[in-house]
């Protein structure tokens, strides 16, 4: 799945003012520190994972920790 459809899924789960969380994403997948899911996630899934990853300021290591969320067999 190319980047731009996980971050489309996840752009509608962030606010307007959580421009940072989703910069930090989009960076990370671009510079490989995140990978996408291994396997296709739920809406549901997803949301809880971005849900969990917006309670704390965006930092190398929330984006790692919502990368454990995406591919929990890493």
């Amino acid at each position: 799945m190319p980047f731009s459809a996980i971050l489309g899924r996840i752009s509608k789960l962030l606010l307007g003012d959580e421009a940072e969380h989703y910069a930090a994403i989009e960076r990370s997948l671009w510079d490989g520190s995140l990978h996408q899911p291994a396997t296709p996630m739920s809406d549901a899934e997803l949301a809880k994972a971005i849900a969990e990853f917006r309670k704390t300021p965006p930092s190398a290591g929330s984006v790692k920790k919502l990368g454990r969320r995406f591919n929990p067999q890493k």
